[in-house]
């Protein structure tokens, strides 16, 4: 049964994670031992999934182009969700509502029903299962398309994880989709030995492809490990916050707008088809 979209807390052991149903079914945060995991803020003083640990990406990761793609011969347009991009970001399930469907001591489940609109034209229904345990938070996304035609699905994470002093990457990976500065768009794929370097000599907004084996991040305080289903992987570093992002995807960035979507990861769902995607965070103290 559905129940009301209030905040969500579960805790085993020395993690504790905080969900926001009603801002975009987003992790408001994650603690090991009263340290942030992810970038967390108390569940009822979150005010935008923006600001949040965590949010899903759906039905697309990153940006559609000019708000604007053609899928099986038919043009469609999207609505601007991010300031004063010109580009449509992230999809629509970081922005609506979620309810609670289920909840236990260490486990959640949260339900978006997505009916078709300005912002995507494609009905979709879609769940996330949050699961604690002692050391790890596994994520599960199931969507189904519930349209009456074939629609393109992207699937996605955005963690945020807090900058500390020794905060370092090793990411096995084998390609980076490089960008055009003023377009914010992927133009070409090149070859990417990996990463493998403290996060402040980085600096990426990229997706990245040939994930292999988990993400390793860690810091003084805290290792983690970082798998998932997914292949793709969206780094994003900036300079001047006190975050980063290491972001599982499905597809390449405006996947839907190159020649070949399919190709580059875009899935084509028929009426009642389904797609799954799985994250799991494990979390160790270096100490």
């Amino acid at each position: 049964m559905t129940t009301p979209s209030k905040p969500v807390e579960l805790q085993v052991a020395a993690l504790r994670l905080a969900l926001r149903p009603d801002l975009g079914g987003c992790i408001a945060g994650l603690w090991h031992v009263g340290l942030p995991v992810l970038r967390s803020s108390d569940a009822a003083a979150l005010v935008s999934s923006r600001l949040s640990g965590c949010y899903p990406l759906l039905p697309y990761s990153n940006r559609v182009a000019y708000r604007r793609f053609q899928w099986l011969g038919e043009q469609h347009t999207t609505q601007a969700n991010f300031d004063d991009n010109p580009h449509s970001v992230h999809g629509v399930g970081w922005q609506r509502g979620w309810d609670v469907v289920e909840q236990s001591e260490r486990a959640a489940v949260l339900r978006l029903t997505h009916a078709g609109d300005a912002h995507w034209p494609f009905a979709f229904e879609a769940e996330q299962t949050f699961t604690l345990s002692p050391s790890a938070l596994e994520v599960r996304l199931a969507f189904t398309n519930t349209a009456d035609r074939p629609a393109p699905v992207g699937l996605g994470w955005h963690p945020y994880f807090p900058k500390r002093a020794r905060s370092r990457l090793h990411i096995e990976l084998t390609d980076r989709w490089d960008s055009d500065a003023s377009t914010q768009l992927p133009t070409r794929k090149v070859a990417q030995q990996g990463i493998d370097a403290d996060v402040a000599h980085l600096q990426y907004d990229q997706c990245f492809e040939g994930w292999s084996g988990p993400a390793h991040i860690r810091d003084e305080s805290l290792a983690l490990r970082l798998t998932s289903s997914l292949r793709y992987l969206v780094v994003f570093t900036p300079q001047d916050r006190p975050y980063y992002c290491v972001e599982p995807v499905s597809h390449v960035s405006n996947a839907i707008n190159m020649d070949d979507p399919i190709a580059l990861g875009l899935r084509s769902l028929a009426p009642g088809e389904s797609k799954t995607a799985d994250m799991k965070l494990e979390i160790a103290d270096v100490h």
